[in-house]
């Protein structure tokens, strides 16, 4: 695999991580209690930390993106595994 290819697939892997990591652990000051400032929305949070996003959005992208390489370089979850309507042999035929 080339060198742009595994980055454009790692960034493809962070981006997804991020938006599983962003919801984690935020309140809203109706949480907090908390008083809201003028103009504030309802559900702002009030203890965004994005150094906190960003560090726990890198780890999980790197895990999942490193078990992706494993698998690609060892071959361990193939098309032929998990083709469970046999679509493969079938398109064979056309």
């Amino acid at each position: 695999m080339e060198l742009t290819s595994v980055a454009a697939i790692y960034v493809l892997f962070w981006v997804t991580a991020a938006f599983i990591v962003l919801p984690i652990g935020i309140r809203n000051h109706h949480e907090s209690g908390v008083e809201m400032v003028k103009g504030q929305a309802d559900g702002a949070p009030v203890n965004f930390r994005p150094w906190r996003i960003l560090l726990l959005t890198t780890l999980l992208a790197t895990a999942a993106f490193g078990l992706f390489y494993l698998n690609y370089a060892n071959g361990w979850i193939t098309l032929d595994t998990i083709d469970i309507f046999n679509s493969r042999e079938r398109m064979k035929d056309i």
